[in-house]
């Protein structure tokens, strides 16, 4: 953790709170004023120009954007940032989001086809992904055409296709596909905190039969589970988050992503049961948190495909090694 952990969270919360205020502002308006706070080059070494902070300080400002449900893709732009300073390409203005998935061929220093669910992929100026074991960086505006499409919340997820465009490449660095589900497991940290909170305080004021519905045992029930819930993804968060920085979080994000899918499914469900009715409708601002939970938990691998990740590499190790693997990880 770095020293200036607690005045990065305390300004990235004061400005994605400002930002939150007005949910319907244009996204260059809004993007402009998270660059010039210069939290992209967080995770970027202070000798290629960046911040030098650590993974324990990006996973609490990407938790953040989850708590306001920010609509930009700030953890995109961040891993981004990143990749382009450890492979060694110049740097560039503008946006530089990353590909979910990359399909094509490499020829050279050329290009042809498609980058698949790049968050914001239309408004973006540059796109990083992996294809054969290489980061790849094209400019969008190479791009044959940008098939526009959006995530459960209603963020853009686009594929870009690509004919023979000039593409930077480098030996690939780390798990770009791991790296992303550990930004969603922070992002729905955040998102189950706020959703949690203002499940509490609906309760505590929705009066029914003479009382609050928070008076109620089921009620009161439900939120404990809820609170459970998100106190496990936020341990887990933070046991990857130190893991990356020790240099190997493979064992750590798998189980993060895992329990995060768990608990957004709780979570989102448990905030609408108690809402009731109202937290369905559109003017409700709930849907803010649940539809972005359910986008999050779908993004970077399912439940599925990390639990499938884990019992690899547990069967790999055979049953002597399982409870000496566990033991030997950190807190």
């Amino acid at each position: 953790m770095s020293d200036n952990h607690a005045m990065l969270v305390e300004t990235g919360d004061r400005l994605f709170s400002k930002l939150a205020a007005d949910p319907c502002q244009e996204f260059d308006t809004l993007w402009g004023q998270i660059t010039e706070m210069g939290l992209l080059s967080l995770l970027v070494p202070e000798d290629s120009g960046g911040f030098g902070g650590d993974w324990v300080d990006a996973v609490a400002v990407m938790r953040l954007a989850g708590y306001h449900a920010l609509p930009a893709p700030l953890g995109e732009a961040m891993i981004a940032a990143r990749l382009v300073a450890d492979c060694g390409f110049s740097q560039r203005e503008g946006l530089t989001s990353i590909a979910a998935a990359c399909d094509g061929t490499l020829s050279g220093d050329l290009l042809t086809g498609q980058l698949q669910a790049v968050a914001w992929g239309r408004v973006a100026e540059n796109v990083v992904g992996v294809l054969n074991g290489r980061t790849i960086r094209l400019r969008c505006a190479d791009a044959t055409a940008i098939r526009e499409s959006q995530g459960p919340a209603g963020d853009p997820r686009d594929t870009l296709d690509f004919q023979d465009a000039p593409v930077d490449h480098a030996p690939m660095h780390g798990d770009l596909f791991a790296v992303g589900a550990l930004t969603r497991v922070a992002l729905i940290a955040g998102a189950l905190d706020a959703a949690l909170r203002q499940s509490v305080e609906h309760a505590n004021g929705r009066v029914q039969f003479g009382q609050p519905i928070g008076k109620f045992q089921a009620v009161q029930q439900c939120l404990a589970v809820f609170a459970e819930e998100s106190a496990a993804v936020n341990c887990a968060l933070m046991a990857a988050a130190l893991a990356m920085d020790r240099g190997n979080a493979e064992f750590e994000i798998a189980a993060a992503k895992y329990r995060a899918c768990i608990a957004a499914d709780i979570g989102h469900a448990t905030a609408h049961q108690v809402h009731g009715a109202i937290g369905f409708t559109w003017e409700h601002q709930l849907h803010r948190w649940t539809r972005r939970l359910v986008s999050w938990a779908s993004e970077f691998g399912s439940a599925r495909y990390w639990a499938g990740r884990l019992g690899t590499q547990v069967v790999a190790r055979g049953p002597d090694a399982f409870w000496a693997d566990i033991t030997n990880r950190s807190d």
